[in-house]
C-alpha cells in the first residue's frame, strides 16, 4: 500500500496549505481597523490591486426580504426555480427499440441496452439561455429588433429624393410670383416677389410669453415621448471575434451519417426477356480501394418472369421488395462508383454462353427470331424449376457518381428530350475524367446536386476467372481512362433506369439497416425504402447511440483444384449454428431480394465449371445478443449437377469447415483461411477451430487453408478492440462476482483481480482510437463507477479512485485527439461535452424529478445479491469516515458488506477535485489539455448532488463541505498558475484553460456560496497582478484576464451578482473622506459634494466592493484605457467590446424592460461616465478639420488637469477664452487653440473603439436615473464639467447620419477595388502585362500628372460610374443600414440633448454659470450643424429658444461668435426641404431678432450676422434651395405682421427691410447656381460679389473665404492662397485702422511682395470704417487671432501649392505677431515649415507652376462674353488639346451639338465671317514674357512663374495666306498681351486688356532661329554636369549635310548677294554676325564633344568634324563679304521693325 501512503502524504501536504489559505482568508476578511480604513477611502486601493469583496451571502441575510419596490425585488436574489432537473426521452429513430428481448443477456450486453435506452440527464439553468453567452447579440438578431423602426427623414436624403422636386419646377413656381422678365436687380421685382410667397405653418405658441419652467417641461414631455427603449439595438451587433463567451448546448449524440443520397431502380430492360435478372447495388471507393457501402438487392422483373420461380418461392417479405435505397458517404470523393452486378438462375453452359443470346438478338428482330426465343424460354422454365436456389454472375457496371453530382449540379439536364440523362458511360467520355480528380475531397459533395435520372445502356459480362473484388478495383480504375479496355468489350445491351437525388431529411417508408422502421412511418404495407449500411472508407470517430449487432461474412475464394472426382459447380452453403445438431441453424441470415426476411441457410453464386471459384458474395448477420461458446459458422461446399441425369442428386456436399464465432469472450472477426474437410465434422466440434487436426478426418488438399472467407462485425456491444474487450470483462467480472473467471490463458481469482483491474486501466490508453470513441460512453460511465463506488473484493473495498482518474484523463485526451477536426472554438470536443451534458449520471441514482417525489431509498447492493441496482446512497454518510479518505479499508468481516458499500460510496466532485489536487505531472498534463471536461464534469456532479439530494433549499454556505471547498481553492489556484505560466510557452492552451477556468468559476456562482466564488476571483486576479510586473509580455496576460472578466460577466445573473439594488455605504470612517478633501469643492454647490454619489460615479472602493463583477470589468476597461497601458489598441477593443455586449444584453433582457429597473442595472455602470470623460484626449476626433471643434474642456480648464485650481476662480485668459473675445492687446496667453498636448499622450484609440465607447456612454446617459444624474453634475469642477460636455459633443460628431449616398458609395468603391485588383492580377498571372507596362503604370500612378483624376478636361470620364452589380449589398439591405443609421443618429443627439438640458438645470443657479453656458450652446449649435433628422431638429431647436430666451445675454452682450454660428445654422435650416425643419428654423431665427431688439432698440447685430451667414451659405453650399429660403423669410415677415407685442415699435420695418436685402443676395445665388458646372464663370460670379460688398468688410471676408473654399475644392491652391493673402490683407487694414502695434502689418503694402493685386484692398477707407458701429467687422476674423488665422491658411495652400518662396514671404507678417505674443511653440513649427519649405525650393528640381493659354468667345450666345479675351491659368503640362476639349465639351452641354465651334488658328478674328448662331472659342498657347531689364531680378524659376502680366504667342504666315511657306517669304506675327492683375490672382482667367502685334520679316525670322540655335549649341557646350548624347544631338542637327532649312540654306539664301534696300542692311550685318558667332560655338561643341568620347566613337566624331569643315569651307564666303554702307549713318525712319529694342525673348 505504499502508493496509498505517499498519496495520503501528499494529501496532508495539500490539506496545510488549504488551512493556511483560510486562516488568511478569514483574517482579511476581520481586517484590521487601520487595514478598512485603507481601503475605505474612494482612492483607498489603486485601480491594479482587486478589492475585497463584499460578503454576497450574508449581504443578502441581512436585507429585509421586502426591501426593494414592485419590479426591483426581481433584482435581489437568484429566482427560486433557477436550476432543474430535466429527464430527456432519448429520441430513438425507429418505431420499436430494436433491443433484444431475450432475458439472458450478460452483463456487458446488458449494460450496453441499458445505456442505449436510458432517458438523457439535464441539469438545466432555466435563465441560461438569457446569458450572452447562450443568446448573443448577433447582426441577425439585431436587425431582427429593427424591424419596425420609424423612417428618420433627414435633409441630404430628402435631397436626394426630390431631384424633381422644386429644381426642376423652380421657373414655374417663380413664374407664379413675377414675370420673368423683370429685371433681377430691381428692388421692387423682388418685393413683388416675396409678398406673393406662400409662408409655411407658424407654431402656434410661438408668439405668447410663458415661464421657462413651463417651456422646459413641455420640451421635455415632448422628447419623451416615441424614443425607442434599447439605445444599442441601433448599434451594430458587439464584435463576434471578441466574444470568448460565446456557448452553446451540444447538440445530444445522435447515429453519424455521411452525406446521404438516394437511389431509387425504376427499370430493367434487356433486348430479350426470358428469365428473371436480379441486381445487386453498392458503393465502391476507387482510391481506398474498399467496399464502402453494404450490398442493396433489387427486382425489378415483370411478375410474369416472377412465376418461373414458384417452385422455390415463399411468399415474399415486403422488406424484400424495396427499389430504392438510401446510401450514406461519409467522405465523398470523386472516386467513388456505384457499381450493379447483375445475377440470374443457374443454369447449364459458363456466363460468356449465357450472355451470347443478350448480346446478338435485337428487341426489333422478335419475329425473325421467334423459334429461338421460344427454345431460350424453354430452357430457362426448365433450369428456372430445377436450380431456381441457385445464381450465376451475369454482368455488371458502374456509374461514376462526382460525375453525376457535378453535372447534375450544372449541365442543364432539360436539353434532354425526356429530361433524362444518358448512361454515365457516355457521360464520362464529355467530361473528361480529370476534371475533378485533380481537385481532391473537398471538391466533391453528394448533398444539395439536382436530381438526375440516368439511362445505363453497356453492361459488361462478368468473366469467371475475374470475380474478386481486386479485379473489379481494376476494371474501375481502367474505367475513368479516356481509352479504356472495358470500352473495346462488346457490351450487353440492356436499359437500366435509376434516379439518383440527395436524400430528403425525414423519407417515408424507410427501413434501417436491421429492417427496423424509421419514424415516420405512415403505413406498414408501402413499398419500402432502405437505409444502406456505410463502411466509412477511413476512421469515423463517433459514440454509439443505438443498439446494433451486425455480422458481415465474405467468402474470397475456394481451391478444390487438387480435390477428386466431380467437383466442379461449387456452391457455398452459410449457415449460423447455435449447437452441432442441423435444426439448431438460426433464422439470423438476411433475405435479399424477392424472398423471406429472414432464413437458415444461404448460397453463393455458382461459376460453372470452376473448380477453384472466386466470389463477390455478402452474406448479412443479425447477431444474437448473447453469443456463447457453442456458436459458429457452418460452411457446407457442395457439387451442383446442371443437367438432370438419372440417379446423380441435385447436390451433392463436397467438404465442411467452420468457424468458432467466441474465443476467449471476445469475438472472432478478420480475414480466415480454412483448411475444408471431407468428412461431416465429428461431435463437439464447435468448441475447436478446424485449424486443429483431429483425428481420424479427411481434409482436402492435406489440411492446408483452401478456402479463404473474412468476417466483420458492426456491433454497438462488441468493441472488437483487446484493451477494451478486457477492460469491460473485467468490470462486469467485479459486478457480477463470477470468480473464478478465465481471462484468455490466465484464470482470474479474486486475489489477482485487483493487479490486473489496475493494469487494464492503464492499458486503457492504448486502445484504437475508432472503438474507443465509440465505447467513450461506456468506457467513462464504467470509470465514473469505479471513482464514486470503489469495487469490493473479498471484503475489502478496492480504491481505484487514481487509477480510475488517471485513464479518464487518457480517454478523454485520446478522443480529443481523434476528434480534433470538429472541436469548436474553445477546443471542445462536441461529443464529450454532449456526454456530460446528457448522458453523465450519478452511478446508481435514479435521477427522479424532486418536486414531489419521496426521497430516494436506499436499497441493498452487495457483491452477494448481485444485480439490483443501487440507488443512492447519500444517506448514510458517517461523518467520521471521511467519505473522500483512500485510505479508508475496513477490515474483512468488521462491517457489514452493505454499510461497507455505502460507506465506500464518494462523491464524484469531491473525488475529482481531490484527485486533480494530487494527481502526478504526466497526468496533470494530459488534464490541463482538457481542463474543461473535468470542470463541467464537476459541475454536473455537484448540480445532481444538489438536485437529487434536495439541498437546493439549504443555505449556499452548507452545502458543501469546507474540504471540499478548500480542493477548489487549491485547485483553481494552481490552474490559475498554469494559465499565468504558460501565456508565453503556448498561448493556446493558456487561452482555453482560462475560458476553462473562467467559465467553472461562473457556473460555480448558481451553486455554491457566491462570496466564496469571488474570493477565488480575487485570489487569480492577485496571482495576475504578481505576474504582470516580471512578464515579459503583460498585454497577452492582460488579453488573458480581459476574457477572464468577460466570462464572468456574462454570467445569466450578471445584475444580481452585483448587488445593485443596495445603496453605497458611504465609507463608515471617522477621519474625512479622502475624496472630499482633494476634490476641491464643486463647482455648482456650495456644501461640499455628496460623497455618496461621488463614489457610486467613480470606480471608488465602495463602488468596487459592492458592485464587485461590474467593478472589476469597469476596472479592465479603466486601466486598459490609461495613457500608458501595454498592447493598447487590442486591449481597447476587447475591454470596450466587453462592456458593450454586456450592455446589448440588458437591452434585450426581458428582466431589464421596465425603465425602473434599467435606471437600477445602469448604475452598475456609472463609473463609465468619468472613465469616458477622462479618456477624451485620446479618442478618435470625429469632429474632424482644424477649426471645426474648439475644445470645450480646455476653455474650461484652467492648467492641464484643472483639480490643482482653487475652487471657483478661473484664469483670465481661460474667462477671455470662453467669452471667445478677441485676447486683450496686451494679454500674453497662447494663441494656440486645443486642449494642452499634454494630455494627448498615450496610445489613441480607433475609430471604431471610440465609436463603441461613445454608444455605451450613451447608453448609461440615456438609461440612468436623471435625477442622480443631475447630482452628479452639481458636483463636477469646472474643467471635469468642460471635459463631460466635450465627450457629448464628440458623441455628437460620432453619430452623425452620413446619408444613403455614403452608404452606396462606401459600397461601390470596395466593389470597385477589388474589381480592379482581380483584373490586375489576371493580367499578371496571364502574362498579358509586362513588366515594364506595369512599372510605367506604377509610375503614372505615383506622378502627380498621370493619373486622370488631376487632369482638369477629363472629369466627365474620370467619375467612376457606379455599377450595377454590387458585390456586397442589395438595395433593400443598404436602405435598411440607413434606416438604422437614421435612428441611431436620432436617438443618439436626443440623448445628448436630454444631458445638455440637465446640465443647464444645475448650473442655473451658480456663478460661473456663464462659461459653462457658452460650452452647451456649443454643443447645441454643433448639433444643429450636423446631418440631423427633422425628428431631433424640431427638439434642437425647441432647446436653442429656451436657452437663448433664460440667457440671451450669451449671445448679444459677449460672443460674437456664438451668434454668428446661430444665425449662419438657422439659415441653413429655413432653407430646408422639410417643412417641419422650416417651421421650427424660422420661428427661432424670428425670435432670436426679437430678443435682440427688445435688449437694445435694433437688432444690428443679428441683422449683420444674418445677412453674413447668408453669403456664406450661398458661397458653399452645393445644393442650397433658394427656394425653400424665400418661403421661410416669408414665414418670418408673417410673424413680424402678427406679432401684438412690438405693433408700436420700429420691428417690423426692420424685419421687413433685412428680408428684402436677404431676398436680393438670393437672386445673385440663382445666377450661381445657373454657372455651378463653370468653375471659371462661378468663381467670376463670387468675384463680382465679393467686389459688390467691398463696403462691407465682414461680408467681402465672407466670399473671399467662400471663394477659396471653391478653389481648394477645384485643386486651385495658390488660388485658393492668394485669397487667403486678401483676406488677411482686408483684416490688416482694418487693425491698422483700430491701432498700430509695432508688431502689426501696416495694412495691405505690408503684403504687396506676396502679391501686387493685395494693394485692391486698401479701398476700406475712413469713412466706411467707423470701427464704433454695431456688428461692424464684428466677425472672429477681425482680431489679432483671425489674422494668424488667415495667414496660417494663406501658408498652408501656397505650401499645397508648391509655391514656397510666397510661404515665406506670408511667414514675415506672420512671425512679428507670434514673436510679440512670445508664442514660441507656434514660432518652432513655423520655422520648422520654413525649413521644410527652403528644402523644398532647394531639392526640387522639376517644379512645375502652369500653363497659360489665351481664349476669346465669339457669338452672341456668350451674353456677356461675346469677344472677350482672357488668359486662362491652366494646371501645370496641360495641353492644348486637354483645354479645347474640355471647353468644347462643356459648352457643348450648355448649347446644345453644333453649336460650338473651335477656331483651330490663332489669326485675327474677322467677326463678320461667323455665322451669328453659333458660338466660337478660339484657345492658343502663351508663354509669359519679360523685358530685358525684369529678367535682372526675375532670376529663378519661381520668379518667372509668378506675379505674370504679360504674355506672349507667334503666329508664322506667308503673304500669300498660308502659314508656312519656304524661307524668303516665311513671315512671322509676334502678340503681346497684357491682364488686368498679375498671377496667380484670385481668380483663374484674367481679362486681357491691353494687345500690341509686331511683324517679323523673313530676314529677322531667320536671325531669331540661328541666335536660338547657337543659344542651344552654347548651352549644351557649357552643360554641368556634360551630356554627351545632348551634344551629339545638337551638333548633328547644326552640322549635318542633310539638314532641310538648315543654317547652310538659310546663308545662301539671305547672305548670297547684298540686299538692294538699304533698310536690310543692318539685319543683313546682323545675321551675318550671327553665323559667325554660331561657327564659333560648333567649333566649342566640337572640341567637348572630343573629350567625351569614347575609343568607340572615334569615327562618328571624325564625321562631325568633316561635316563641319565642309559647313564652314561654304559658308566662308558668304562671311566674309562686307557691307560698306553699314559703316555710313543711318537715316533716321530706318529702325522701325526694331523699335522695341528688348524685343528678344530671353530663354525661348
Amino acid at each position: 500500500m505504499a502508493a496509498a501512503e505517499r498519496r495520503a502524504f501528499a494529501h496532508k501536504i495539500n490539506r496545510t496549505v488549504a488551512a493556511e489559505v483560510r486562516k488568511q482568508v478569514s483574517r482579511e476578511r476581520s481586517g484590521s481597523p487601520s487595514s478598512s480604513r485603507r481601503c475605505s477611502s474612494s482612492l483607498g486601493v489603486p485601480l491594479t490591486e482587486v478589492v475585497e469583496p463584499l460578503d454576497f451571502e450574508d449581504v443578502l441575510l441581512s436585507r429585509p426580504p421586502d426591501a426593494e419596490p414592485g419590479p426591483l425585488r426581481d433584482l435581489v436574489e437568484f429566482p427560486a426555480d433557477d436550476l432543474e432537473l430535466l429527464l430527456q426521452p432519448r429520441e430513438c429513430r425507429t418505431t420499436e427499440p430494436g433491443i433484444p428481448k431475450d432475458e439472458k443477456l450478460d452483463a456487458q450486453v446488458r449494460a450496453a441496452v441499458e445505456m442505449y435506452i436510458e432517458d438523457w440527464v439535464i441539469v438545466h439553468r432555466r435563465y441560461q439561455y438569457l446569458s450572452a453567452a447562450y443568446s448573443p447579440v448577433t447582426t441577425e438578431t439585431q436587425r431582427e429588433r429593427q424591424k419596425g423602426l420609424p423612417r428618420q427623414v433627414f435633409e441630404q436624403d430628402a435631397s436626394g429624393d426630390e431631384r424633381s422636386g422644386p429644381e426642376d419646377s423652380n421657373d414655374s413656381r417663380r413664374g407664379s410670383g413675377s414675370p420673368e422678365d423683370t429685371p433681377r436687380s430691381s428692388g421692387a421685382s423682388s418685393i413683388f416677389d416675396l409678398r406673393n410667397l406662400a409662408a409655411d405653418s407658424l407654431l402656434p405658441s410661438l408668439l405668447e410669453r410663458t415661464a421657462p419652467e413651463d417651456v422646459d417641461r413641455r420640451n421635455e414631455s415632448l422628447r419623451r415621448q416615441h424614443r425607442p427603449p434599447a439605445l444599442l439595438t441601433l448599434y451594430p451587433a458587439p464584435d463576434e471575434d471578441e466574444a470568448v463567451e460565446r456557448c452553446s448546448h451540444p447538440e445530444p449524440p445522435r447515429e453519424h451519417f455521411g452525406q446521404r443520397i438516394l437511389v431509387k431502380c425504376l427499370s430493367l430492360k434487356f433486348e430479350i426477356e426470358i428469365e428473371p435478372i436480379f441486381g445487386i447495388l453498392a458503393l465502391y471507393d476507387v482510391r481506398e480501394k474498399k467496399k464502402i457501402s453494404e450490398n442493396f438487392y433489387f427486382d425489378l422483373n415483370s411478375d410474369s418472369i416472377k412465376g418461373l420461380l414458384r417452385a422455390h418461392g415463399t411468399h415474399p417479405a415486403i422488406s424484400t421488395l424495396a427499389r430504392s435505397a438510401i446510401f450514406s458517404v461519409t467522405y465523398p470523393s470523386p472516386d467513388i462508383f456505384l457499381v450493379i452486378k447483375l445475377e440470374k438462375v443457374l443454369q447449364q453452359g459458363d456466363i460468356s454462353e449465357c450472355c451470347e443470346p443478350y448480346m446478338v438478338m435485337k428487341e426489333v428482330d422478335t419475329a425473325k427470331n421467334k423459334e429461338k426465343l421460344e427454345k431460350l424460354r424453354l430452357a430457362a422454365e426448365q433450369f428456372c424449376t430445377r436450380l431456381g436456389r441457385y445464381r450465376m454472375p451475369f454482368a455488371w457496371t458502374a456509374v461514376h457518381l462526382a460525375n453525376i453530382v457535378s453535372s447534375a449540379g450544372q449541365l442543364d439536364r432539360d436539353s434532354d428530350s425526356e429530361g433524362e440523362r444518358r448512361s454515365a458511360w457516355t457521360d464520362r467520355r464529355r467530361r473528361g475524367p480529370q476534371d475533378r480528380a485533380s481537385s481532391g475531397d473537398d471538391a466533391c459533395s453528394f448533398s444539395g446536386f439536382r436530381p438526375a435520372t440516368l439511362t445505363v445502356t453497356n453492361f459488361f459480362k462478368q468473366e469467371a476467372e475475374r470475380l474478386s473484388d481486386e479485379d473489379l478495383f481494376k476494371f474501375l480504375a481502367d474505367m475513368r481512362r479516356p481509352s479504356s479496355l472495358l470500352r473495346r468489350l462488346r457490351p450487353v445491351t440492356a436499359q437500366l433506369k435509376i434516379d439518383i437525388s440527395p436524400a430528403p431529411e425525414n423519407p417515408h417508408f424507410c427501413l434501417s439497416p436491421e429492417l427496423l422502421h424509421i419514424k415516420p412511418y405512415p403505413d406498414p404495407r408501402g413499398r419500402p425504402t432502405k437505409e444502406i449500411l456505410e463502411f466509412p472508407a477511413r476512421e469515423v470517430y463517433a459514440p454509439h447511440t443505438s443498439y446494433r449487432n451486425l455480422l458481415y461474412v465474405y467468402p474470397h475464394s475456394l481451391n478444390f483444384s487438387s480435390r477428386q472426382g466431380s467437383v466442379r459447380n461449387l456452391a457455398v452453403r452459410v449457415q449460423y449454428m447455435t449447437g452441432e445438431d442441423p435444426s439448431q441453424a438460426l433464422p439470423v441470415i438476411f433475405g435479399k431480394s424477392s424472398c423471406s426476411e429472414f432464413t437458415r441457410e444461404a448460397f453463393t453464386p455458382v461459376v460453372y465449371h470452376n473448380k477453384s471459384p472466386e466470389f463477390y458474395e455478402e452474406f448479412k448477420l443479425h447477431l444474437p445478443a448473447c453469443v456463447t461458446e457453442n456458436h459458429h459458422l457452418l460452411f457446407t461446399f457442395y457439387h451442383v449437377s446442371c443437367q438432370p441425369r438419372p440417379g446423380t442428386a441435385l447436390e451433392t456436399p463436397v467438404g465442411f469447415t467452420w468457424i468458432p464465432l467466441l474465443q476467449h469472450g471476445r469475438l472472432r472477426t478478420g480475414p480466415f483461411c480454412l483448411p475444408v474437410s471431407v468428412d461431416q465434422p465429428p461431435p463437439s466440434y464447435s468448441v475447436l477451430t478446424p485449424d486443429v487436426a483431429l483425428p481420424g478426418m479427411r481434409w482436402v488438399d492435406g489440411h492446408k487453408g483452401v478456402f479463404s472467407v473474412e468476417l466483420t462485425a458492426v456491433s454497438s456491444v462488441h468493441p472488437q478492440d483487446p484493451h477494451l474487450d478486457k477492460f469491460f470483462t473485467l468490470v462486469h467480472v467485479l459486478e457480477e462476482g463470477a470468480f473464478p473467471f478465465r481471462l484468455k490463458d490466465a484464470v482470474l481469482s479474486e486475489g489477482n483481480v485487483e493487479q490486473e483491474l489496475r493494469a487494464s486501466l492503464a492499458a486503457l490508453r492504448l486502445a484504437s482510437p475508432e472503438p474507443l470513441v465509440a465505447f467513450s460512453h461506456h468506457v467513462l460511465d464504467k470509470l465514473v463507477r469505479l471513482v464514486v463506488r470503489p469495487p469490493i473484493i473479498s471484503g475489502q473495498i478496492v480504491n481505484l479512485g487514481r487509477g480510475a482518474f488517471e485513464a479518464m484523463a487518457h480517454v478523454v485526451s485520446l478522443v480529443h485527439r481523434s476528434l480534433e477536426a470538429a472541436q469548436d472554438a474553445r477546443g471542445h470536443c462536441p461529443q464529450l461535452a454532449a456526454y456530460i451534458h446528457y448522458a453523465f449520471r450519478l452511478p446508481g441514482t435514479e435521477p427522479s424529478l424532486p418536486d414531489g417525489a419521496p426521497p430516494v431509498t436506499v436499497q441493498a447492493a452487495t457483491l452477494a445479491r448481485g444485480s439490483g441496482r443501487p440507488i443512492s446512497l447519500y444517506l448514510a454518510r458517517s461523518k467520521s469516515i471521511s467519505s473522500s479518505n483512500p485510505d479508508l479499508a475496513v477490515a474483512p468481516g468488521s462491517v457489514d458488506d452493505e454499510v461497507s458499500r455505502i460507506l465506500a460510496s464518494k462523491l464524484l466532485h469531491e473525488e475529482l477535485a481531490l484527485q486533480w489536487v494530487v494527481s502526478s505531472s504526466a497526468v496533470r498534463e494530459a488534464i490541463l489539455q482538457h481542463a474543461w471536461f473535468f470542470f463541467q464534469l464537476m459541475v454536473k456532479s455537484m448540480a445532481l448532488h444538489l438536485l437529487l439530494g434536495q439541498r437546493l433549499d439549504t443555505p449556499r454556505k452548507l452545502r458543501f463541505p469546507g474540504r471540499f471547498l478548500d480542493d477548489i481553492t487549491a485547485l483553481v489556484g494552481s490552474v490559475g498558475l498554469e494559465v499565468i505560466t504558460r501565456v508565453h510557452k503556448d498561448v493556446e492552451l493558456a487561452e482555453r484553460l482560462n475560458a476553462s477556468l473562467a467559465f467553472f468559476l461562473s457556473d460555480l456562482l448558481s451553486l455554491v456560496d457566491r462570496g466564496f466564488v469571488f474570493s477565488l476571483v480575487r485570489a487569480h486576479y492577485k496571482q495576475v497582478a504578481t505576474r504582470l510586473q516580471s512578464s515579459p509580455n503583460p498585454a497577452a496576460l492582460l488579453t488573458l484576464r480581459m476574457e477572464f472578466t468577460r466570462i464572468l460577466c456574462s454570467h445569466e445573473h450578471y445584475v444580481t451578482l452585483n448587488l445593485p439594488c443596495c445603496p453605497l455605504s458611504p465609507p463608515a470612517s471617522p477621519s474625512p473622506s479622502v475624496s472630499s478633501t482633494t476634490s476641491q469643492s464643486s463647482t455648482f454647490s456650495s456644501q461640499a459634494p455628496d460623497p455618496k454619489v461621488t463614489s457610486m460615479f467613480e470606480l471608488s472602493g465602495p463602488f468596487r466592493q459592492q458592485h464587485f463583477l461590474a467593478g472589476l470589468l469597469l476596472t479592465e476597461l479603466a486601466l486598459a484605457l490609461e495613457p500608458e497601458a501595454e498592447g493598447a489598441f487590442l486591449l481597447h477593443k476587447k475591454a470596450i467590446s466587453a462592456v458593450h455586449s454586456l450592455l446589448c444584453g440588458h437591452d434585450t433582457d426581458p428582466r431589464y424592460a421596465a425603465a425602473t429597473v434599467k435606471a437600477c442595472v445602469a448604475e452598475l455602470y456609472l463609473p463609465l461616465l468619468s472613465i469616458a470623460r477622462d479618456t477624451l484626449p485620446r479618442l478618435h476626433d470625429f469632429a474632424e478639420g482644424p477649426g471645426q471643434r474648439s475644445r470645450l474642456a480646455s476653455m474650461l480648464d484652467s492648467d492641464t488637469e484643472g483639480e490643482g485650481d482653487i475652487a471657483g476662480t478661473i484664469n483670465p485668459s481661460v474667462a477671455m477664452a470662453i467669452a471667445g473675445g478677441p485676447l486683450a492687446p496686451g494679454s500674453r496667453a497662447s494663441i494656440s487653440q486645443g486642449p494642452p498636448t499634454a494630455s494627448r499622450a498615450g496610445c489613441a484609440l480607433s475609430a471604431e473603439s471610440s465609436r463603441t465607447l461613445l454608444a455605451c456612454v450613451l447608453w448609461v446617459l440615456k438609461n440612468a436615473e436623471p435625477a442622480l444624474l443631475q447630482r452628479w453634475a452639481t458636483d463636477l469642477t469646472l474643467p471635469q464639467l468642460g471635459r463631460l460636455l466635450d465627450l457629448l459633443y464628440l458623441c455628437l460628431a460620432a453619430f452623425e447620419y452620413k446619408g444613403k449616398k455614403a452608404f452606396e458609395r462606401i459600397n461601390s468603391l470596395t466593389f470597385k477595388k477589388s474589381l480592379d485588383m482581380k483584373a490586375r492580377l489576371e493580367e499578371a498571372i496571364l502574362g498579358t502585362i509586362g513588366a515594364r507596362q506595369e512599372m510605367v503604370r506604377r509610375s503614372r500612378e505615383r506622378s502627380p500628372f498621370g493619373n486622370p483624376e488631376n487632369v482638369r478636361w477629363r472629369k466627365s470620364v474620370t467619375h467612376w460610374k457606379q455599377t450595377s452589380d454590387r458585390v456586397d449589398k442589395t438595395k433593400d439591405e443598404m436602405e435598411h443600414e440607413a434606416l438604422v443609421e437614421g435612428n441611431l443618429a436620432t436617438e443618439a443627439s436626443l440623448v445628448v440633448l436630454d444631458t445638455l438640458e440637465i446640465i443647464v438645470q444645475t448650473v442655473m443657479l451658480s456663478e460661473a454659470r456663464e462659461s459653462v453656458l457658452g460650452a452647451v450652446l456649443k454643443v447645441v449649435l454643433y448639433s444643429l450643424g450636423s446631418a440631423q433628422s427633422a425628428l431631433f431638429l424640431q427638439h434642437g431647436l425647441a432647446t436653442q429658444r429656451a436657452l437663448v430666451s433664460k440667457f440671451p445675454e450669451l449671445l448679444f452682450e459677449e460672443d460674437t461668435e456664438l451668434c454668428a454660428d446661430l444665425c449662419l445654422r438657422l439659415l441653413r435650416h429655413c432653407g430646408s426641404r422639410i417643412s417641419t425643419i422650416r417651421t421650427h428654423a424660422s420661428a427661432s431665427l424670428y425670435l432670436l431678432m426679437r430678443q435682440n431688439f427688445e435688449i437694445g432698440h435694433n437688432f444690428a447685430r443679428v441683422k449683420m450676422q444674418v445677412t453674413m451667414s447668408l453669403s456664406s451659405l450661398v458661397g458653399t453650399t452645393q445644393n442650397f434651395s433658394e427656394e425653400y429660403l424665400r418661403r421661410s423669410l416669408k414665414t418670418i415677415l408673417t410673424y413680424a405682421e402678427e406679432d401684438v407685442g412690438l405693433r408700436d415699435s420700429t420691428f417690423a420695418e426692420q424685419v421687413q427691410d433685412l428680408m428684402f436685402n436677404l431676398h436680393m443676395i438670393l437672386t445673385d445665388t440663382v445666377k450661381m447656381k445657373e454657372h455651378q458646372e463653370d468653375p471659371e464663370m462661378l468663381i467670376d460670379l463670387m468675384y463680382r460679389i465679393a467686389r459688390g460688398y467691398q463696403g462691407s468688410p465682414d461680408l467681402r471676408l465672407t466670399w473671399l473665404q467662400n471663394m477659396a473654399g471653391k478653389h481648394a475644392e477645384l485643386g486651385n491652391h495658390a488660388e485658393a492662397a492668394q485669397c487667403m493673402v486678401h483676406a488677411a490683407a482686408l483684416v490688416a487694414e482694418y487693425l491698422a485702422l483700430l491701432e498700430d502695434h509695432r508688431h502689426l502689418p501696416v495694412g495691405c503694402v505690408s503684403f504687396q511682395n506676396i502679391s501686387s493685386n493685395v494693394l485692391e484692398e486698401s479701398a476700406i477707407s475712413d469713412d466706411i470704417l467707423s470701427p464704433d458701429e454695431e456688428g461692424f467687422c464684428s466677425g472672429k476674423h477681425f482680431t489679432e487671432l483671425g489674422l494668424v488665422g488667415l495667414l496660417e491658411q494663406a501658408a498652408g495652400y501656397f505650401t499645397m501649392g508648391g509655391l514656397y518662396e510666397a510661404v515665406n514671404e506670408v511667414y514675415k507678417n506672420l512671425i512679428p505677431i507670434l514673436e510679440a505674443h512670445r508664442d514660441y511653440k507656434k514660432l518652432a513649427a513655423v520655422h520648422g515649415k520654413l525649413q521644410e519649405a527652403f528644402t523644398k525650393i532647394m531639392h526640387q528640381l522639376q517644379r512645375v507652376f502652369g500653363t497659360y493659354f489665351r481664349v476669346g468667345f465669339y457669338g452672341a450666345r456668350f451674353g456677356d462674353l461675346d469677344e472677350q479675351e482672357f488668359v486662362y491659368k491652366e494646371p501645370s503640362i496641360t495641353k492644348l488639346a486637354e483645354i479645347s476639349h474640355r471647353l468644347e465639351e462643356f459648352y457643348t452641354e450648355r448649347f446644345g451639338d453644333d453649336v460650338v465651334e473651335m477656331i483651330k488658328d490663332s489669326n485675327p478674328v474677322d467677326k463678320s465671317k461667323l455665322d451669328a448662331q453659333k458660338a466660337y472659342i478660339q484657345i492658343t498657347y502663351v508663354e509669359p514674357y519679360f523685358d530685358t531689364y525684369e529678367l535682372k531680378d526675375r532670376v529663378t524659376y519661381f520668379d518667372r512663374n509668378y506675379g505674370l502680366r504679360t504674355f506672349l504667342f507667334c503666329t508664322p504666315f506667308t503673304p500669300d495666306g498660308r502659314a508656312h511657306g519656304e524661307l524668303p517669304e516665311q513671315h512671322k506675327r509676334k502678340t503681346l498681351l497684357s491682364t488686368d492683375h498679375a498671377f496667380p490672382y484670385i481668380k483663374t482667367r484674367i481679362r486681357v486688356c491691353h494687345r500690341e502685334e509686331t511683324v517679323l520679316t523673313p530676314v529677322e525670322v531667320a536671325i531669331e532661329d540661328m541666335q536660338k540655335k547657337t543659344r542651344e549649341l552654347a548651352f549644351a557646350t557649357e552643360q554641368d554636369p556634360p551630356d554627351a548624347k545632348m551634344l551629339q544631338m545638337v551638333l548633328q542637327g547644326s552640322v549635318g549635310p542633310t539638314v532641310n532649312q538648315g543654317p547652310l540654306e538659310v546663308a545662301q539664301v539671305f547672305l548670297a548677294e547684298i540686299p538692294e534696300d538699304p533698310k536690310l542692311f543692318r539685319h543683313h550685318n546682323k545675321l551675318r554676325l550671327c553665323f559667325k558667332d554660331f561657327c564659333k560655338k560648333c567649333e566649342d561643341a566640337l572640341r567637348k564633344n572630343k573629350a567625351l568620347i569614347g575609343p568607340d566613337q572615334k569615327e562618328y566624331h571624325r564625321e562631325l568634324e568633316r561635316n563641319y569643315c565642309r559647313l564652314r569651307e561654304a559658308l566662308q564666303p558668304l562671311l566674309t563679304q562686307r557691307l560698306p554702307q553699314l559703316l555710313a549713318p543711318t537715316p533716321p525712319g530706318l529702325r522701325n521693325s526694331l523699335n522695341r529694342a528688348s524685343f528678344r525673348k530671353a530663354d525661348l
